[in-house]
Parts: structure tokens; sequence; C-alpha cells
């Protein structure tokens, strides 16, 4: 697909707000707030299902393979930040910032397990939603984008939630406590989802205009 320059620019701006929401999700995550029920819910129930939705918004006006595309970048970007943190916490401190060294060892001291349970999941999940977007596309046709972008979310979104509590707190946590964690966050991320929906339209409305050129 050849695109326009005005295209080009509307994909540039996807992807940096793909990102954005991906990091942030990694990065503000770490901030739980009160729910209903004395449960607890990640601030990054806002973002993280951006992630989700956008690759599904990119498929449907660009196709799979940039869809993919989506995915690697968010890979890279995310394992390359991984890299850069723990090289910025093996790096000696100056006596002059020991003010904030144990503030910021705390926010950026992450678990090589759990840094790692973070990518495993985003790159497998990420690519079944790819794939099961696709899927029920084939299943249900060119109509009914929120269905096929739901249904492929619920199942993604669980693959992720699964994966990620497993291999980064398995042994830590009973089975039965895991299964309380996940069930909940799951199903919060998948609300979340649908209530982005109409953004998901608005979206599809500002891109599809995407003028591709022979």
């Amino acid at each position: 697909m050849q695109l326009s320059e005005s295209a080009v620019r509307k994909l540039l701006l996807a992807l940096a707000l793909y990102l954005t929401s991906l990091f942030a999700a990694n990065t503000l995550g770490l901030k739980l707030m009160p729910f209903f029920f004395d449960s607890h819910l990640s601030v990054a129930v806002f973002s993280f299902p951006i992630v989700f939705l956008m690759t599904d918004v990119i498929g449907e006006v660009y196709g799979k393979r940039i869809a993919k595309f989506f995915v690697l970048a968010g890979f890279t970007s995310v394992a390359l930040w991984t890299a850069y943190v723990f090289l910025s916490l093996a790096l000696p401190w100056s006596a002059d910032a020991d003010w904030v060294h144990k503030s910021y060892d705390t926010v950026f001291g992450m678990s090589g397990r759990i840094a790692i349970a973070s990518l495993v999941a985003f790159i497998v999940a990420e690519y079944q939603d790819v794939l099961s977007f696709f899927f029920f596309k084939n299943k249900f046709g060119e109509g009914n984008f929120w269905l096929r972008s739901n249904l492929s979310n619920l199942w993604s979104q669980f693959l992720d939630t699964v994966i990620f509590m497993v291999i980064a707190f398995a042994g830590i946590y009973s089975w039965p406590t895991l299964l309380g964690i996940i069930i909940p966050w799951w199903l919060f991320k998948v609300g979340m989802g649908v209530l982005y929906t109409p953004f998901s339209y608005l979206a599809l409305k500002l891109l599809r205009d995407h003028n591709p050129t022979p």
C-alpha cells in the first residue's frame, strides 16, 4: 500500500498514541486505587486497553501486516526501555543526588522476573489480538467492528493477564490468591475496552481517509 503524506502523518500519530499508552501502562500502572468491594485497581486500566484497541483499529484500516508492525514496535520499545532501566540502576550514584536515590530505585527498580513477565505477556497477547481480530473479521465480515474488536480483546486481555500474573507471581502468591487477582483485573480491562469503543469509531473515521496512491 502506497500512502499519501497525510496518511503517513496520521499513521505516525497513531503509533505515538499506541506507544505512549503502552509506556503509561507499564510505568504509571504501579499505582493502585481502591475499587468496589474492597478490591484494588491499577491506574493502567485507563491506558492499557487503548493498546489493544489501537491494533484493532490499525488492522481494520491498514491490514494485518501494519497491525503486526505496531506490535513489533511496542515490543522493541519496551525491551529497549527495560534494558535502559537496568543499566541506569546498575550505574553508581553521585553523592549530590543522594536525596532522590531511594525514590528512583523504588520506582524503576523492577525485578528481572516482572520485566520478563511484562514482555512475554505483551508479545503473546498482542499478536493473539491481531490474529483473533482477523479471525472474527473473516467469520463475521466487514461490519460489526465493535463486536470483532471486543471479542478479540476479551481473549487477548485474558492471555495478557494470565501470562503476566503467572510468570511474575507464581510461587509468591497461592493459586487461589492469583486467581482472585487475575479474574477481576481481566474483567476491569475488558470493561474499559468496551467503554472506549466509541473512541475506536472516531479513530476509524479519522484514519480511513488514508488516500492510498498508486
